[in-house]
């Protein structure tokens, strides 16, 4: 399965704070993307999220607005992860069947405790996809 750059919200991307997803999409006109086929976003773990301290939180949120600076965000879905997850585990968030997506979405990344850390890929598909979607290690270096 092909992951569209146009459907990726976080490529490998590490995480040791909170933060946003490194891209956005932009639903453009239509913000129905929970009609007809329907859409999750899934967030694949590519290096464990760290429990070292037993003090670490990781909570995933969906979120959607009318601007690309997201200042009235509104939250779609979220998943609360579990601390010491290996490679390979996946959050699936379903996106709501119904038009409550704005514009723009976009994933944040709360952490929180002594020392959280890991690395994670986020991307939307069709829900059909998700049993078909395995992560791999890319195989490549780009200098």
């Amino acid at each position: 399965m092909y992951i569209d750059a146009q459907h990726l919200f976080s490529n490998s991307q590490a995480l040791t704070a909170t933060a946003n997803s490194t891209n956005l999409i932009d639903l453009g006109g239509d913000h129905n993307v929970g009609i007809g086929e329907p859409m999750a976003v899934v967030i694949s773990v590519e290096v464990a999220l760290d429990a070292g301290n037993a003090d670490e939180t990781y909570v995933f949120t969906v979120e959607t607005d009318d601007n690309s600076s997201f200042s009235s965000a509104a939250t779609i879905a979220t998943k609360t992860a579990t601390r010491g997850d290996a490679a390979g585990t996946k959050y699936v968030l379903p996106i709501p069947a119904d038009t409550s997506a704005e514009q723009y979405l976009r994933v944040v990344y709360t952490l929180g405790g002594t020392s959280p850390s890991g690395t994670v890929s986020a991307f939307l598909i069709p829900q059909s996809m998700i049993n078909n979607y395995v992560s791999y290690a890319d195989g490549f270096t780009i200098s």
